[in-house]
């Protein structure tokens, strides 16, 4: 997933982890805006993204960084109803004809 590494659990996308730039350098919890509020307010570490606002954050610089992505994992793992977004289908992609 453009570069990133993508967890996804019983067709779910969960989790994502980035490890390019800001703010693209961290864990991308797969959620929706309505889910953020539990969700910081079990992780505090955890931050809308910068770009992608639908989902939450948790930058690699974090001081717990390894604890709190663990904890995710777990929450995932157990099937967390507030982690995982359904990916939207592929859109066929057009047919080349032959030259020749």
């Amino acid at each position: 997933m453009f570069g990133c590494l993508a967890a996804y659990l019983d067709d779910l996308l969960c989790l994502v982890a980035a490890d390019r730039g800001d703010p693209w350098n961290g864990l991308l919890v797969c959620t929706s805006r309505d889910r953020h509020a539990a969700l910081m307010a079990d992780e505090p570490a955890l931050r809308p993204h910068a770009v992608l606002g639908k989902w939450l954050y948790l930058p690699q610089d974090h001081p717990e960084f390894e604890t709190v992505a663990a904890r995710l994992a777990r929450r995932a793992l157990e099937r967390d109803p507030r982690l995982g977004v359904a990916p939207r289908p592929r859109a066929p992609r057009a047919r080349r004809s032959a030259v020749g």
